[in-house]
C-alpha cells in the first residue's frame, strides 16, 4: 500500500479518467452491469493479492485501454452523497476509491474484471453514502430549498417569520429589555445582531413620558389626536397587537352593566316600585352577567399590564387617561352593592377595606397632583372624565354605610365631595384657552350627573333618611340630567365609540336616586318618573351592549390604533427646521470667520465696518 502512494501519489485511477457508462440508464438498476460488445479470448486480469487494487489496475493501464477501445464496457456504480446529511449504510459489499467515494459491486457480474479486483481487496473501507433515485421534481425543489437557505431574506417573505421576527412593538413589551436577553444568553441562545432600522433603534423612548410632552405631541380635549408636526414610535398603516390597542377605558362597559344589577335589584326590593311586581331573578341573572363581563375586561387588560406594561404605564401617565384606573374599583363596588340577596345579605366588611385602599392610593396621587399646580394642576387637566376620581368616594361611601360602617363611608365623603364642588366650578367655567369638547366627546358631560346621584343615596344611607341633604343632591343631578337630555345634538352626528358608555351609569344612578326618592316622597308623579328614568337606562345600557359586540366581532373596529400612548419621548425636527438650522450654522461659521480674518489683518475699524 506504501508503494502504491509513493508511485501514484495523486493520479485518479484509469477507468475514471474515461467515460465508460455510455449504455448506463440507471445507474444502480442496471442489470446487465458488464456487456462484451466486440468478444475477446484474453480478458485483462487483476492479481487478487493484498495490495490496493489501485495499484494493481494501473499497472494494466495499457489493457485496460485496449480494453475500452474494444468497446468492453462495465458499467460502474458511483455512490455520492443523496443530501448533505450523509445517510449511513452498512459496508457490506462495497468498496472504496477513496474514504469518501465507493462502488457498490453487489450487481455487478462477477465476469468483469474490476468487480472481481475490488469484490477480493479484504481491505475495503465502509461507506458513508449511498446512491438513491431521485423522483422527478425533486432536484429543483432541493435547489429551491438549498437557494432559499442560501438567502434567509427570501424567507422573510413567510409572514408567520415576519410576525415572529417583527420587533416593531418590541419596546412596548415587557420582556424585550435586558431580562430577555439575560435568558436567551442563559438558555444558550444565540443573540440577533441589532438592526440599524429606525423603529428598533428607538428602544431608549420606553422610559415614562413627562406630562408637557402629552400636551406638545396632542391635542383635542381628550388629548387623543396627534399633530402634524409628530411622529408615531409605532407604524400608522398597520394594525398593532390587540392588547396594545386595548385601553383603560374599557372598564367603562362594566360600569354600565354593573349598575343595571344594582337598578334592577332596587326595582325589586323597593316599596314604591312594588306594583312593577319585578322579580329578584332578572337581579341574578344581570348580576352573573356583570361578574363575567368583568372577569373578561379585567383579565385582558390583566394580560396587557403583564405584556405591555410600558403601554400601561403610558396611560397611568396620561393626563386624562389616568382617571379611568379608578373604574375597575367602581366597577368592583358595583358588583358588591348589586349582589343578589339570595346570595348573600350582609357583606364582610373587610371587603369594603380592600376595594377602598386602591382608590384612596390613588387619590392620594391624583388629588395631590390638582393641589399642587405644575402641568398637572386641575385647571390644565379639568375634563369630565375627572369625575370618576370623584365618583369612587361616593359609591364606597354608599356600600361602607350599607355594611353598617361609620365612620369611613363619612371620611370619603366628605373627600369627595370637597373636591366635586372645586372639580365641577373648574369644569363649569371652563378656560378661555381650553377646547370645547367634540361631538365624539358629548356623552361624556353626563358624568356631570353621577357625583351628585350617587352622593344623595350614600348621604341618605349615612343618615339613614333621605333628607335634606340627599334631597339637594338629588335636584342637583335632576336638573343637569334634563338639561343635558333636552339638548338633541348631544345624541347625534358622531360615530360610535367606547365614549358612548358614559351614558350609561350616570342614568342609571339616577334612576335608582329617583327611586330611593320615591320611597320618601310617595306619589303618581315621582313613581312615573323612576320608571320612565329606569326604561331610558335600562333601553340605553342595552342598545350599547349589542352595538359594543357588533362593532368588536363583527367590524371589528371597536378598538383602533391607540396613538396617544405611541408618542416619542422627544420631539422630531422636520425637514424645514433641519434645512433652516443647517444655514444658521453656515451662516454663524461665516460671520466667524469673517471676524477673525479682520482681526488677523489689523486694519481695526475700516474691516470692523465692512463685516
Amino acid at each position: 500500500m506504501a508503494s502504491a502512494k509513493q508511485e501514484f501519489p495523486a493520479e485518479l485511477p484509469s477507468f475514471l479518467q474515461y467515460k465508460p457508462s455510455i449504455t448506463v440508464a440507471g445507474m444502480d438498476n442496471v442489470q446487465e452491469s458488464c456487456t462484451t460488445l466486440n468478444h475477446q479470448s484474453h480478458p485483462t486480469r487483476i492479481p487478487t493479492s493484498n495490495r490496493s487494487p489501485y495499484l494493481a489496475y494501473s499497472k494494466s493501464h495499457t489493457d485496460a485501454s485496449h480494453a475500452i477501445d474494444t468497446h468492453h464496457m462495465c458499467s460502474i456504480s458511483i455512490s455520492m452523497p443523496s443530501s448533505p446529511l450523509g445517510l449511513k449504510i452498512e459496508g457490506r459489499g462495497k468498496g472504496l476509491f477513496s474514504h469518501n467515494v465507493g462502488i457498490d459491486v453487489k450487481k455487478w457480474s462477477p465476469d468483469c474484471p474490476v468487480a472481481s479486483a475490488i469484490a477480493n481487496n479484504k481491505q475495503l473501507e465502509q461507506a458513508n453514502f449511498h446512491s438513491q433515485h431521485i423522483p422527478a421534481g425533486t432536484a429543483n425543489a432541493e435547489e429551491t430549498t438549498m437557494e432559499k437557505l442560501a438567502n434567509p431574506s427570501e424567507l422573510r417573505h413567510n409572514p408567520r417569520v415576519d410576525r415572529l421576527k417583527d420587533k416593531t412593538f418590541d419596546s412596548f413589551k415587557t420582556w424585550s429589555g435586558k431580562l430577555e436577553r439575560q435568558f436567551s444568553h442563559l438558555r444558550g441562545k444565540q443573540q440577533e445582531p441589532e438592526s440599524d432600522d429606525s423603529t428598533v433603534s428607538q428602544y431608549a423612548e420606553i422610559e415614562a413620558l413627562p406630562v408637557y410632552r402629552y400636551f406638545d405631541a396632542l391635542e383635542g380635549p381628550e388629548l387623543e389626536i396627534l399633530r402634524d408636526s409628530e411622529e408615531l414610535l409605532l407604524p400608522k398603516d398597520k394594525m398593532w397587537p390587540f392588547l396594545l390597542r386595548y385601553p383603560i377605558s374599557s372598564f367603562s362597559i362594566c360600569l354600565g352593566v354593573n349598575s343595571q344589577a344594582i337598578l334592577w335589584k332596587t326595582l325589586a326590593t323597593s316599596e314604591s316600585m312594588s306594583f312593577l311586581h319585578v322579580s329578584l331573578d332578572v337581579n341574578l341573572v344581570l348580576w352573573c352577567i356583570s361578574v363575567v363581563l368583568t372577569y373578561i375586561v379585567f383579565f385582558v387588560y390583566s394580560l396587557k399590564l403583564i405584556f405591555y406594561f410600558e403601554a400601561v404605564r403610558r396611560e397611568y401617565y396620561h393626563p386624562i387617561r389616568v382617571n379611568f384606573f379608578f373604574a375597575p374599583w367602581v366597577a368592583f363596588l358595583f358588583l358588591a352593592l348589586g349582589v343578589p340577596p339570595t346570595l348573600a345579605k350582609n357583606l364582610p366588611a373587610a371587603l369594603w377595606y380592600i376595594l377602598m385602599t386602591p382608590i384612596l392610593c390613588l387619590e392620594l396621587k391624583i388629588y395631590g397632583q390638582w393641589m399642587s399646580g405644575g402641568q398637572r394642576r386641575l385647571s390644565k387637566v379639568a375634563n369630565p372624565s375627572n369625575h370618576l376620581a370623584i365618583v369612587g368616594n361616593f359609591v364606597g361611601a354608599l356600600l361602607g354605610s350599607s355594611m353598617g360602617l361609620k365612620e369611613g363611608p363619612i371620611f370619603f365623603f366628605a373627600v369627595g365631595l370637597a373636591h366635586y364642588m372645586v372639580l365641577f366650578v373648574t369644569l363649569y367655567q371652563r378656560l378661555p384657552t381650553n377646547e370645547t369638547l367634540p361631538k365624539e366627546l358629548h356623552p361624556v358631560f353626563f358624568l356631570f350627573v353621577a357625583a351628585p346621584s350617587v352622593a344623595s343615596m350614600a348621604w341618605a344611607r349615612i343618615q339613614g333618611t333621605f333628607d335634606y341633604g340627599s334631597r339637594i343632591a338629588f335636584f342637583i343631578a335632576l336638573f343637569l340630567y334634563c338639561s343635558l337630555a333636552v339638548r338633541i345634538n348631544f345624541f347625534r352626528g358622531f360615530r360610535f365609540s367606547l365614549s358612548w358608555w358614559a351614558y350609561t351609569f350616570p342614568m342609571t344612578g339616577a334612576s335608582i336616586a329617583t327611586i330611593k326618592y320615591a320611597n320618601e316622597v310617595r306619589n303618581p308623579l315621582t313613581q312615573s318618573l323612576s320608571v320612565i328614568l329606569s326604561a331610558i337606562s335600562t333601553f340605553t345600557v342595552s342598545s350599547l351592549l349589542i352595538t359594543t359586540v357588533y362593532h368588536a366581532f363583527v367590524l371589528r373596529d371597536l378598538f383602533p390604533n391607540d396613538i396617544s400612548i405611541a408618542i416619542a419621548r422627544r420631539k422630531k425636527k422636520s425637514k424645514k427646521q433641519c434645512h433652516w438650522s443647517s444655514k444658521s450654522s453656515e451662516a454663524k461659521d461665516n460671520e466667524s470667520s469673517l471676524s477673525a480674518s479682520s482681526v488677523s489683518i489689523g486694519d481695526g475699524k475700516f474691516l470692523e465696518k465692512k463685516v
